[in-house]
């Protein structure tokens, strides 16, 4: 039991999960006039991708962002290993949002009918 507590209580590491959210309209979004909605590239961190989700939902709603969907693409060391070519502008991001305990928004690609 008092191994079980101490593994419990054990810090894990944070790292950086690249993020893939779609959001839809809401009023002061900032979104282009004409757009139903966007794909934003978040790169965010936490000690799973389960919390870096939920921080990057709770930061684009407080930025007046109406998250629908998000899809996780991974940690970088998971994206390499998948065989994806990451260049070194995002990794330097990646580092940001790991150095800033943050969410960094790096694309927003607007949705038009």
């Amino acid at each position: 039991m008092a191994e079980a507590e101490k593994t419990a209580k054990e810090k894990r590491p944070q790292q950086v999960f690249t993020l893939i959210v779609e959001v839809g309209r809401k009023a002061g979004d900032g979104l282009p006039d004409k757009a139903t909605g966007a794909a934003l590239m978040c790169y965010a961190s936490g000690v799973d991708e389960a919390e870096a989700v939920r921080e990057t939902v709770a930061i684009l709603k407080e930025a007046d962002l109406a998250p629908l969907e998000v899809q996780g693409l991974g940690t970088l060391e998971e994206r390499r290993k998948a065989g994806e070519e990451i260049g070194v502008e995002e990794v330097a991001l990646m580092d940001r949002a790991l150095a800033e305990n943050s969410v960094v928004v790096a694309q927003m690609t607007p949705f038009y009918d």
